[in-house]
């Protein structure tokens, strides 16, 4: 065949072409484009090129990681245009950090791999009793996630490696006491000042805007006046619950059910017993351990001359604090509530009988079984309400699947109604009214963030048709539909006129209050005596003394070469401030403990800086870039 191809190249051509060019014609070069833009470069780094394909698996893979680890939470929280942007800088650093790893011939012992793989609480929970890893489960999980013991380990080695590159910047940091209290105590600087607010509340009855400004500023800020699209719905849901209650269970099953369930019903046997304790816990010596058995087979000695005297041999020699004072007892309890030496030395005795020394990992123990209580068989008629309920459950578990078959074909194929599918299935059909496509608090079936999306879709909106049958969640499906829109519009200026009038008095209050206190700026600076000012307060970054961030940074960062300083702060939608900087005052001493929990900080602020610096030179010295801009 290759032959063939070989020979004949000038047909297979021409073949190409015959094949080609209708898809040309059918499709266009849109298409073509469209397939080409998954190999766009969004990054490159020491010349290597990260594609829009790259990036684009990358974040799947990482919402997929998110919708596993938090079920719960709409994954719509991590896949916007920020947290995608996040995920190709994570791309750039993790390759950087590979590219520098490899450069600076950085890697990982078989030690240093074993022990990472050790800390892996995964990996931990396959180990043997004896301390060895089962290799077959261990093979499983990995394949489970697509990988080999291999490629997985020389991930981990590559991973360390990575780490090394930066974490020799953070041990190596170093930042001095002395360089660290000049600066924290400049940054913990006070300012003795008076300060002046003019409030935009204090001009509101000044203003009086006409209805050709309250026209023109509606026109200019009409996306503040708008009405947002709203549906009245109805919709259904298919639940295990619904399922349920079309589901009659015969007697005679039932009956069967309670016979093969009897022993679970009945419950567990559970014993009392009392003990002897001799500590020795896992960090004992042998040395000790051997004195604690040799105690204990002396005192079993003692309650096999004197089985009457077990409680009071209890209470003066046992080291269980919790039940010695009541001679040994442990009251009633169940397999699985003791460790398993104890529970197997337990379960084995009969009532009155004295076990052995019985070795655990707390120490040595001498039982006493002092009462066995054996599981209550419950009548039928007594467990009948919980039995039906189980097997309703189990019954709908098996029925769900061919119920949502019905359900998702139905509201497809008579996309005029629910009805339909609400009789087939005996499914209520429930109403929601004003919803739009924000979720709002209240997580009902009409309030789900899928099953809003699904109905105002366009074909939605437009045919007043069922929507596809949603999943809301595992074993839930709903289906709705609009049976009245209303599109997203702008208000109109008589709808509207009070709010516009509140927003235009505010702006203009505002614009008033800042006039105002730049004008008061200027008077004081040229006469000073004029200012009457409040009291004065000393404000700095520990204590704001209830003045906005704003007007305290301002403060401090007025140039104090004369004293008193001026200096004027917009406050926003809160109006404007003089402030008149009046003294420069040392930070207020700190105690032992505080700076010394400032100099740590410090010194983390100081390694983070010269991580960040470091990276910075990584990026430079590796040609690290991000070629699309931040979403």
């Amino acid at each position: 065949m290759f032959d063939f191809v070989r020979k004949h190249t000038r047909v297979m051509q021409f073949l190409l072409f015959l094949l080609i060019f209708p898809s040309f014609v059918l499709f266009g070069l849109e298409g073509y484009n469209r397939f080409r833009e998954g190999g766009a470069t969004v990054a490159t780094v020491d010349g290597h090129d990260i594609t829009q394909a790259d990036w684009d698996a990358a974040h799947r893979s990482q919402v997929e990681r998110m919708r596993s680890s938090m079920p719960n939470v709409d994954v719509k929280l991590f896949d916007t245009p920020e947290a995608k942007y996040s995920t190709l800088e994570r791309m750039v650093r993790d390759r950087l950090l590979q590219v520098a790893a490899s450069k600076l011939r950085l890697g990982a012992s078989d030690a240093r791999l074993a022990a990472e793989l050790q800390q892996n609480p995964t990996i931990a929970a396959l180990r043997r009793a004896d301390g060895t890893l089962d290799m077959e489960r261990y093979r499983q999980l990995l394949a489970t996630q697509g990988m080999s013991p291999e490629s997985f380990e020389a991930q981990v080695r590559g991973d360390l490696a990575s780490r090394q590159v930066m974490s020799g910047v953070g041990v190596t940091s170093f930042s001095a006491n002395a360089l660290a209290d000049v600066t924290l105590n400049a940054f913990y600087e006070q300012r003795q000042v008076q300060v002046a607010k003019f409030v935009p509340a204090d001009f509101v009855s000044q203003i009086k805007p006409s209805d050709e400004d309250l026209e023109t500023y509606y026109k200019a800020n009409a996306d503040k006046f708008q009405s947002a699209e709203r549906a009245d719905i109805e919709y259904v849901v298919l639940d295990l619950a619904a399922v349920q209650k079309g589901i009659v269970v015969p007697e005679a099953e039932l009956k069967s059910y309670y016979e093969q369930n009897a022993a679970r019903l009945a419950g567990l046997e559970e014993r009392r017993a009392s003990h002897i304790l001799i500590n020795a816990d896992k960090g004992a010596s042998a040395a000790e351990r051997d004195a604690a058995r040799v105690k204990a087979q002396s005192l079993l000695a003692e309650v096999q001359k004197s089985p009457n005297q077990f409680a009071e041999l209890a209470r003066k020699n046992s080291q269980d604090t919790g039940s010695a004072a009541k001679g040994g007892d442990l009251d009633f309890f169940g397999r699985g509530a003791m460790v398993k030496p104890f529970e197997e030395a337990a379960f084995a005795l009969k009532k009155g009988e004295t076990s052995g020394v019985v070795e655990t990992e707390f120490g040595f123990h001498i039982i006493r079984l002092t009462d066995i209580k054996l599981p209550e068989q419950k009548s039928f008629e007594s467990q009948r309400a919980k039995l039906e309920q189980e097997v309703r459950g189990q019954l709908a578990q098996r029925k769900f699947a061919e119920a949502a078959e019905q359900f998702t074909n139905i509201v497809y194929e008579q996309s005029d109604s629910l009805k339909p599918v609400a009789e087939r299935l005996k499914l209520d059909v429930q109403h929601a009214s004003n919803l739009g496509r924000e979720v709002v608090a209240g997580m009902t079936a009409a309030n789900n963030p899928k099953l809003l999306a699904a109905v105002f879709s366009p074909d939605s909106i437009e045919k007043k048709r069922n929507t596809e049958a949603v999943e809301l969640a595992p074993n839930v499906l709903a289906a709705a539909r609009i049976t009245s829109y209303s599109p997203a519009r702008t208000l109109p200026l008589d709808e509207v006129k009070a709010r516009v009038r509140e927003q235009v008095v505010a702006q203009l209050a505002g614009e008033r209050a800042r006039s105002e206190g730049a004008a008061k700026l200027t008077e004081w600076k040229a006469s000073p005596d004029a200012a009457k000012l409040p009291a004065a307060i000393v404000v700095s970054r520990e204590s704001k003394q209830a003045q906005p961030s704003a007007l305290v940074e301002a403060a401090l960062r007025a140039s104090t070469q004369t004293l008193p300083a001026w200096v004027g702060v917009d406050l926003g939608v809160s109006g404007y401030a003089v402030v008149k900087v009046e003294k420069v005052l040392p930070r207020d001493a700190a105690n032992s403990q505080s700076l010394a929990r400032e100099r740590e900080q410090y010194a983390q602020w100081w390694a983070s800086a010269e991580g960040l610096a470091y990276y910075k030179l990584l990026k430079e010295k590796f040609k690290a870039e991000i070629k699309v801009a931040r979403l």
